[in-house]
């Protein structure tokens, strides 16, 4: 399975970041498997620290060998359980994550202020759930340990300009 991750930077070695801001799945290092997506990231992070230059690297994810050998969280679609899981984590609920990857939907800026008015109680599950659903949910890979990276091979990375 091919994986994208987009930075500034060129990254053929993935490594467990800690961040420093709560996120979807918590700690570890992300790939998605939408070239678009990753695209989108490496331009947010280039304005982010005023980079001149973003890339987008690509692996090679052999996900049927990780999946027999590690723990791994796959959540399909936008479910409560994944929007529990994301709410947890982005109000910096620490989890104790017992899971070698995370895969699932992306909240990103316009799904997050979904899932806020679900933490306000504006909303609740259901109308989330509902309003989530016609949602264009780009998908997400945490690898979150170790362990999961070495099923992650760096094929290559991508040049972005503008």
């Amino acid at each position: 399975m091919k994986l994208y991750h987009g930075s500034d930077s060129i990254v053929d070695l993935p490594k467990i970041i800690k961040a420093n801001r709560p996120l979807d799945f918590g700690y570890g290092f992300y790939t998605t498997s939408s070239f678009e997506q990753a695209k989108k990231w490496s331009l947010r992070i280039k304005n982010r620290n005023n980079a001149k230059i973003c890339y987008i690297n690509e692996y090679n994810f052999d996900f049927e060998k990780a999946n027999n050998e590690i723990k791994i969280l796959k959540f399909e679609g936008a479910s409560e359980e994944w929007l529990i899981f994301v709410c947890n984590n982005r109000s910096q609920n620490k989890q104790d994550i017992p899971y070698d990857i995370v895969i699932g939907p992306v909240a990103d800026d316009t799904v997050y202020s979904v899932i806020t008015r679900y933490l306000n109680g504006v909303y609740d599950i259901e109308e989330t759930l509902k309003r989530l659903k016609v949602e264009n949910l780009k998908d997400q890979i945490l690898f979150h340990t170790e362990k999961a990276l070495n099923y992650l091979k760096f094929e290559g990375v991508k040049e972005i300009n503008g």
